[in-house]
């Protein structure tokens, strides 16, 4: 049994990390798009903004019409990465300066909440008293899905479309390889979206902490995985380094990457020393880099490359924690609620912060911009500190806040 489980977690996890490559493939050659169609801000903003509205969007029409435990799970999975696929590919046949490439990745987001959360649901019916392990294993898979443009962008230098057909490749590998998946029980029913409980959840105060907590979490995570690689290819452009694309790329793979063993680490820890210790150690850290990335980009090489990966390693570490709260700490009538509404808002924060990084960047430079998204981790810090006091904090991890 135990073979079994491994060889179908393994199975699971590859599907996941293979299909979510889409969610960063135009954002990965934005240098190579900037200076082909002399895209601005706005326009490089959206290449990773529409896909994560279009998360929000599948999220939300998923959970309110069930989807998930209405359709076979492999299939879900499998139909969500043909179309996401598909969609990732036909950017290859619109203006890329126009607004149907945009409309192709919001569809390409409303699919990843076919395969994201679904890859959960089926990994929990392997569940054996390892779910932190487990879940932190899976936003590993995201963690290194997020990154796998970047390296598709070193392996495929000659042209930026190998990079959308190598990520659209692998989204229909995905879709191929989910359907031999075998599940370890009857997936649970997933909790529902009833807004009518909405005043309950806000109400509640430990959920709405554990809610601010993740708010600011979101505040840098996206903004920090989607303009990394430009900040990284304008500092090694300014150093006069050949092949300044190449080299962004391949360390922008390693610092987004680096995040799947943080989110595994952070995954196991929590399980033993607590939800709340962990988010606030990796927000500290997080923010810490953030506060300095910028202010770094004349320092030696290895010095900044050595604050991004550790960056890289703390920004996705406490990520899966958030959601563990919820579940921990929401009543079970009120778990579906809760956790739709604590994405929905998290990624409707993550597109402020998107779209205000290259403007920032733009006016007073990469430190302020990075600098910036160190308020959200300061905020995180300071919610999970209260939650942490509160006598409904024993809920979390067995009593290990």
């Amino acid at each position: 049994m135990r073979g079994t489980k491994t060889i179908e977690v393994s199975l699971i996890t590859l599907c996941q990390l293979l299909a979510l490559s889409l969610w960063f493939s135009a954002t990965a050659v934005l240098p190579q798009l900037r200076a082909e169609f002399h895209l601005g801000a706005l326009q490089s903003s959206l290449f990773t903004s529409s896909v994560v509205m279009g998360f929000i969007i599948g999220t939300l029409i998923s959970a309110f019409l069930g989807l998930a435990d209405r359709l076979d799970p492999r299939r879900f999975f499998a139909l969500c990465a043909l179309v996401a696929g598909t969609a990732n590919i036909l950017i290859l046949t619109v203006p890329v300066d126009g607004v149907v490439v945009i409309l192709l990745r919001l569809l390409t987001g409303m699919c990843m909440a076919g395969i994201y959360p679904i890859g959960m649901k089926m990994v929990a019916t392997w569940a054996r008293g390892d779910t932190g392990f487990l879940v932190g294993l899976l936003v590993g898979a995201l963690t290194l899905g997020s990154a796998l443009p970047h390296l598709f962008s070193v392996a495929l230098p000659l042209d930026w479309r190998w990079v959308i057909v190598a990520a659209s490749g692998s989204a229909w590998l995905a879709a191929f390889g989910v359907m031999f998946v075998k599940l370890g029980g009857t997936p649970a029913r997933s909790p529902r979206f009833d807004p009518r409980m909405l005043g309950h959840i806000i109400a509640d105060k430990p959920l709405r902490y554990a809610g601010y907590g993740y708010f600011g979490h979101m505040w840098e995570l996206y903004a920090m995985w989607g303009w990394t690689g430009l900040f990284l290819f304008r500092t090694y452009q300014d150093r006069g380094m050949a092949d300044a694309a190449g080299w962004a790329a391949l360390t922008t793979f390693a610092i987004v990457g680096i995040g799947a063993l943080g989110s595994l680490l952070g995954g196991i820890l929590a399980d033993r020393w607590g939800r709340t210790t962990i988010t606030i150690g990796a927000m500290t850290v997080s923010g810490l880099c953030a506060l300095v990335t910028g202010a770094l980009a004349g320092a030696p090489m290895p010095v900044l490359v050595i604050v991004c990966l550790i960056w890289g390693i703390s920004v996705v570490a406490d990520s899966a924690q958030f959601s563990s709260c919820v579940i921990e700490l929401a009543e079970p009538a009120h778990i579906g609620t809760a956790l739709t509404l604590q994405n929905a808002v998290g990624f409707l924060i993550a597109l402020v912060s998107i779209h205000l990084v290259p403007v920032v960047a733009d006016a007073f430079g990469w430190w302020a911009s990075f600098a910036m998204l160190a308020i959200g981790p300061v905020m995180g810090v300071m919610a999970m500190a209260r939650l942490r006091a509160m006598p409904e904090a024993v809920k979390l991890a067995q009593g290990r806040r």
